[in-house]
């Protein structure tokens, strides 16, 4: 049990990540984590030893989040940029403008499918391969290829679609 537990803790940094991508919130992200763990350490019977106790423990975390992600559409948090001070000696419209384009990112992110948005985490953010996410998520590796082909599609036309109206709206321009 503790050589687990050690396991458990090694995968912590990881599976913040991939809560955190599918949250798009930091808080929202620890409490998905420490669901997680909690549900992995009651149910620790059911993991089979010599299997992956990662893709374990990511599957436990996705299917917390789409329980707690039916029947409600996910509210986004407006991001809000640090204060005027802590820009002092950097380009600030450099930040600003990073800072935007990973809020618009978040954003196009949370308002995938639920599927697509799993799989966008697993794949684009934590860099599990095609065929470990297929058998995290029991579905065949074509399923998974189609549904990021269609994920990155939708991303690529908001993301597009954001920068033209931005441009537009900058220049005066309006539509």
């Amino acid at each position: 049990m503790d050589e687990i537990q050690s396991r458990m803790i090694q995968l912590l940094p990881r599976l913040r990540r991939f809560a955190l991508a599918l949250t798009g919130d930091k808080d929202k992200a620890d409490d998905l984590v420490q669901d997680t763990c909690e549900r992995a350490l009651a149910h620790l019977d059911q993991w089979k030893p010599g299997t992956s106790l990662d893709s374990w423990m990511y599957r436990i975390a996705q299917n917390i989040w789409v329980d707690n992600h039916r029947g409600r559409k996910a509210q986004r948090d407006e991001r809000q940029l640090d204060e005027a001070e802590n820009l002092m000696g950097v380009d600030g419209r450099n930040i600003t403008e990073s800072r935007l384009t990973l809020a618009a990112v978040v954003e196009s992110i949370g308002r995938l499918p639920p599927d697509q948005q799993v799989l966008v985490a697993m794949v684009c953010v934590e860099g599990i391969s095609y065929k470990e996410a297929a058998s995290i998520l029991n579905i065949p590796i074509g399923t998974v290829m189609s549904r990021l082909s269609r994920a990155r599609q939708a991303l690529f036309s908001a993301l597009t679609d954001s920068a033209t109206t931005s441009v537009r709206s900058a220049s005066g321009q309006g539509h």
